[in-house]
């Protein structure tokens, strides 16, 4: 039992540090390797898909060398890279040592599996505690952190995983080939929604908000706790009668149904069932026909062969696995670029987890692991319990003595949080917004929890960090869209869809009224332009100017955002055909992209008539590809 406690526990760490890896890797293809929108994403898909190839030669590798030197090694530079990258500047090094984590910690899987039969607890421990650990972190992650604690933690983490692997493990049986497999599989769906903190937060928001539209949650990260206890419960107890097997690939299967919908007010359900279906389906094909008495001194020499064949299965089995993890995230993704449509994804994903373990075939009755089910499961759950607890709760926007005479407006594409040297930086957003001292911003590429740039919750990280409650209009899927925040109350939020005319990603219109006291009200539009290959985007933007101007009804008027067109255009025209005004007029030029080298000037404002414009501004900055314009609104006489 001991050698199974020490796979276990290592296991566990290594599949946290490799889901670090991951969230600083996946994000540096289309913020350092490419640029999303405009590098084919056939090209970032190759090259992503290029690191999983790769690591089908580490069964060869490993048959040759042996299992141990092979998982030592390849531990010891996962472990230096995970460090590393806390401490790397960004841009190209840290995209390559992503890169060399990421195929060491595949390595070090392949490797693991060779000489352990029995995965299921440790690979669901150590996602079960990765969530946890992302939800106590307010989807912020250590690696992007710094400070001593954020050091001092990856520091003990990263020993403790290096002392269980340098431990020798109980030689293996000839199972667990199916466990192996759905590790990619299982470690996909987990990211995207069954164990996604940053869906559970987006998923609470809609809950909150009653509409198409998502508001600041006063109990965002609530279901992580159940679906933890769900997922993790399932995987280590299984089915207690035969005809309850079905259930779990059933609940998974609902779970991605409901995920592929695409509605904000079905996330919280699809994460729940999603959570226990995954646990379940793991531990369909988890300790089948085993016995309990493993010990180094069970292999003899007749079963040598035989183990070398079952140890290459393993090996083979979690590197396809992986295989279905990458094809699947890219794939899933590269759909906003592409146009094809991708909600079948996580639904065949989930559907070849369901068949992987209900065609599994228990020999005999299935074995206790090296984990007593109920107290990890408490543990793990209370643990996850002070996520809620602990997150910080935003002061209710309220009225101020009276209403004011001036509204600073600021208007930030801010890519997804990512600066122009692919690093996670909500500290520069955030100086770059609050120097403008706003009342109000409009925030595009607003992402809340997508598996591609880290599962963050961005929109809610930067709210607390800025004190500034958010409504949130989805675009492209009920987790990427656009934002205003605001110091004063909001009423009335409506989102309006715009039509596609052949752009990709999809586009949306948020409408909000701010409550300025007394009866004095200002409308606000957010939105980003998505324009169609090779053309403006005439008609979208006629659409949010007609929209816009209806929605005000007379009220003042601020519509902003990146509007993907210049001065002049005829897109450009159609909000000043409504009878708006370019607020940033007296700034021309102001050009805000690319940001480290600005030359076109696509993000805007513009304002009904009675509104007075001054001080325009684009200031410098490089927290994300754009500039952030700002520009204080005189308000009309009461």
């Amino acid at each position: 039992m001991r050698y199974r406690q020490l796979t276990t526990s290592s296991l566990a760490l290594g599949v946290i540090l490799l889901i670090d890896v991951l969230r600083v890797w996946l994000p540096g293809i289309i913020t350092i390797f490419g640029q999303a929108a405009s590098t084919p994403a056939e090209l970032m898909g190759a090259f992503a898909l290029g690191w999983f190839v790769l690591a089908l030669a580490a069964p060869a590798l490993v048959r040759r060398v042996g299992a141990r030197p092979v998982t030592v090694v390849a531990a010891v530079v996962l472990a230096v890279a995970r460090l590393a990258l806390t401490a790397t500047p960004g841009g190209r090094p840290q995209l390559w040592l992503a890169s060399t984590g990421l195929l060491a910690g595949l390595v070090w899987l392949v490797g693991v599996a060779a000489g352990t039969d029995r995965p299921v607890p440790g690979l669901a421990l150590g996602l079960a505690v990765n969530a946890v650990g992302h939800a106590l972190l307010d989807t912020y992650d250590l690696v992007w952190r710094g400070g001593w604690a954020a050091w001092l933690i990856s520091v003990v983490a990263v020993a403790l995983f290096l002392l269980d692997a340098a431990l020798p493990a109980a030689p293996p049986g000839p199972a667990g080939a199916r466990s192996w497999l759905l590790f990619g599989p299982t470690l996909l769906l987990s990211g995207m929604v069954a164990l996604a903190p940053a869906l559970a937060q987006a998923g609470m928001s809609y809950l909150e908000a009653g509409g198409s539209v998502a508001r600041s949650p006063l109990f965002g990260l609530a279901p992580v706790p159940v679906a933890v206890a769900g997922f993790l419960l399932a995987a280590l107890v299984g089915p207690a009668r035969r005809w309850t097997r079905p259930l779990g690939p059933v609940a998974l299967l609902a779970g991605a149904l409901l995920f592929a919908l695409d509605r904000g007010d079905l996330l919280v359900a699809a994460m729940l069932l999603s959570a226990v279906g995954l646990g379940a389906c793991l531990a369909l094909t988890d300790g089948v026909g085993r016995t309990d008495d493993v010990g180094p001194e069970r292999v003899g020499a007749d079963e040598v062969g035989d183990g070398r064949r079952a140890a290459a299965r393993r090996g083979y089995a979690v590197a396809a696995g992986m295989l279905v993890f990458v094809v699947g995230s890219i794939g899933y993704y590269s759909a906003y670029d592409l146009g094809y449509p991708n909600a079948a994804v996580p639904v065949v994903v989930a559907g070849v987890v369901a068949v992987v373990a209900l065609t599994a075939r228990p020999t005999g009755l299935r074995l206790l692991g090296p984990l007593a089910p109920l107290p990890t499961t408490a543990v793990v759950t209370a643990l996850a319990l002070l996520a809620p607890i602990l997150a910080e709760e935003l002061p209710a926007a309220s009225n101020r003595d009276g209403p004011p005479e001036r509204l600073r407006v600021v208007a930030y594409n801010i890519r997804m949080g990512f600066g122009l040297d692919g690093r996670f930086d909500l500290a520069g957003l955030t100086a770059a917004i609050d120097r403008q001292r706003p009342d109000v911003v409009l925030l595009s590429e607003v992402d809340r929890g997508w598996l591609l740039n880290g599962g963050h919750d961005t929109l809610d990280l930067l709210s607390d960090r800025l004190g500034m409650p958010y409504v949130f209009g989805p675009a492209a899927d009920p987790v990427w869209g656009d934002a205003v925040l605001s110091r004063w109350p909001v009423t009335a939020p409506r989102s309006l869809p715009l039509p596609a005319v052949g752009a990709p990603t999809g586009a949306q219109a948020l409408a909000v009224t701010l409550d300025l006291s007394h009866g004095v009200r200002t409308a606000v539009v957010s939105t980003h332009l998505q324009p169609p290959p090779d053309r403006g985007p005439v008609v979208q933007a006629r659409t949010v100017a007609d929209f816009a101007v209806r929605y005000a009804a007379g009220n003042p008027l601020v519509v902003a955002g990146d509007l993907n067109t210049e001065p002049g255009d005829e897109a450009f025209g159609q909000f000043t055909a409504a009878g708006l005004k370019d607020a940033l007029a007296a700034a021309r030029p102001l050009a805000t992209s690319p940001a480290d080298d600005p030359r076109t000037q696509i993000d805007h404002v513009f304002v009904s008539p009675g509104l007075t414009a001054a001080d325009p501004v684009a200031p410098r900055g490089e927290a994300s590809d754009h500039l952030p314009v700002a520009v204080t609104l005189t308000l009309p006489p009461g």
